[in-house]
């Protein structure tokens, strides 16, 4: 049974939760009013392994946007169990900004590249492993599990890992291999806008979720060893989905994609979120929103 609203008793917390509410709504955008027409001519003109390559990876961000839109909402019920009103708004966003980008992928496999579904053969076993089975779980057990070190290691395995390191690197790649494409006098203006809007989205995201470590490790100090258990299960994993893309071309990467330049770049991504959540074990609660602000 309720017995108020906070709203009404003591106002909203203008904090850093409200800080990414308002800028997600001042940067929407709507995967729909994107026209692929010059971005489908251009694919139409690459060789087939370009066009294989491009389609393993929108395939891999497909399938992983997906997942964080269908494994996201035990977060928010856990979050809202607890009162958080602040942090519910701005999760309500990044639900819908989630459903955006599997809007944008599934038009652009569609739309550009003429395929639509018959693409998990794309997916190895160290992506299968992250998103069929790593991911839904640690993101389902906040259904039954709402304490401090599930919710930690759910956004460990979804903000810092699966954003954090997976996405940005895929995002690297796929500018690395735009770029090429330029080269040939080639262009896709739509599909860049819209994974540039994509990229400012997920950094709203990977910044709510170290907010939501950095909360519980300023409280509790004793989840780090919880952390590094959950990231030395991940980072192997994946590391392994990188390999698996460069992997599948033994013949050399179409567009000249170079396979130590995105371990290093993976590599550098999780450092600097290392860096964020070192900090946040070492200082106070009252630091919190400096740590990600």
């Amino acid at each position: 049974m309720r017995t108020g609203f906070r709203s009404v008793e003591r106002g909203l917390e203008a904090g850093f939760p409200m800080r990414l509410y308002h800028k997600a709504k001042r940067l929407f955008w709507d995967p729909a009013a994107l026209d692929f027409t010059r971005d489908r001519e251009a694919f139409q003109a690459l060789d087939p392994r370009a066009q294989d390559l491009l389609l393993r990876l929108t395939s891999l961000f497909l399938g992983g946007e997906e997942a964080v839109t269908l494994d996201l909402l035990p977060l928010v019920r856990a979050v809202a169990g607890e009162g958080r009103l602040e942090e519910e708004m701005y999760l309500t966003t990044f639900l819908l900004e989630e459903a955006k980008h599997v809007e944008f992928f599934a038009r652009f496999l569609e739309e550009v590249a003429g395929a639509k579904g018959g693409l998990a053969h794309y997916h190895g076993p160290h992506y299968r492993r992250i998103f069929h089975e790593l991911l839904p779980e640690a993101m389902g057990r906040l259904e039954v599990d709402r304490s401090p070190k599930a919710q930690v290691e759910a956004a460990l395995t979804y903000n810092v890992v699966v954003e954090g390191v997976l996405a940005e690197t895929g995002y690297q790649g796929f500018f690395r291999a735009v770029d090429r494409l330029r080269a040939q006098g080639l262009d896709l203006p739509a599909t860049l806008e819209g994974v540039a809007h994509i990229q400012r989205d997920e950094s709203r995201h990977m910044a709510y979720g170290l907010f939501l470590i950095a909360r519980h490790l300023g409280e509790d100090p004793g989840l780090w060893p919880a952390v590094e258990a959950r990231l030395n299960l991940l980072l192997p994993e994946a590391l392994g989905v990188v390999q698996e893309l460069f992997a599948a071309y033994t013949e050399g990467m179409p567009l000249e994609v170079s396979a130590e330049e995105f371990l290093a770049y993976a590599m550098g991504q999780f450092a600097g979120r290392m860096r964020v959540l070192e900090r946040a074990r070492s200082l106070g609660a009252g630091a919190l929103e400096g740590l990600v602000g």
